[in-house]
Order: structure tokens, then sequence, then C-alpha cells
């Protein structure tokens, strides 16, 4: 990702932890249980206006969307590549990624190290809007 999107994330991060001034934890220093089959989601905050969240990937997360949620991609550990509508990228650590809604998006894990991501989707998400499509 270029510094420009970094330095938008960084704002948006930002910006949003001080708004929930009752967090503050080191998402490098976050880690789970390598025993998982390919996706492992650990809740950080969630308010009605947006939940966030640690991924986890070891392999892929399928092709899907949301009707109703715009979700802001955060690249922590790890490497992969993005596909977003028609457009497929390579994503790796620092990287920020806008998905606005209605947009269909998957991710393919291209090293040997899981992919680490933070998720924030607006407004809250319950994991009710993801739509799978028939692609992987």
């Amino acid at each position: 990702m270029h510094l420009k999107g970094q330095i938008i994330a960084a704002i948006f991060i930002s910006s949003f932890f001080t708004l929930q001034a009752q967090r503050h934890e080191s998402l490098n220093e976050l880690s789970t249980d390598s025993r998982f089959e390919n996706i492992k989601v650990s809740a950080l905050d969630d308010s009605d206006d947006a939940s966030s969240f640690v991924i986890w990937v070891k392999e892929h997360v399928r092709e899907h969307y949301h009707k109703e949620h715009t979700e802001f991609v955060y690249v922590i550990e790890g490497a992969g590549v993005m596909t977003l509508g028609k457009e497929s990228f390579s994503i790796e650590k620092g990287e920020y990624i806008f998905i606005p809604r209605g947009t269909r998006h998957s991710v393919r894990v291209s090293e040997n190290q899981t992919l680490k991501v933070m998720s924030i989707q607006t407004p809250h998400f319950d994991g009710t809007d993801r739509h799978f499509t028939n692609r992987d």
C-alpha cells in the first residue's frame, strides 16, 4: 500500500479508538492459538456505529459481499492476494484496503505465514450481512 493509504488507515484507526477511549491494545502483540482450521475471528469492539475484529487467515476467504456494510481492512502480518470486484492485487503488512458496501471481495494467503488483519465494519456488524458467491 502507498504511504497515503497507510496514513489514512492510521488516522481512521486512531480516530476510532479515540472515540472508544475505553480500549487501548497493541494489535501486533495480539495472538491466537494456531489450532484453527482456516479462519479465526476475534472481536475487538462494538457499537451501533461500527464493529472491529482481528482476523487470522491460513489459506483464503471465499468471495462474498456485504449489502449494508462498508469494510476497512488493515494488514497487520502476512501477505496475500486480495480481489475486489474484478481487480486483484498483492497485499502485505502495513497495507489498507477500503471495501465499499456491495463490493465482492476475497483473499488468498500467498505465503506459509498466517495473514492477520484488522477489519472494521460500519455500521454495527453481527455477521449476518455476509453473502457468499459461487466463486472460491
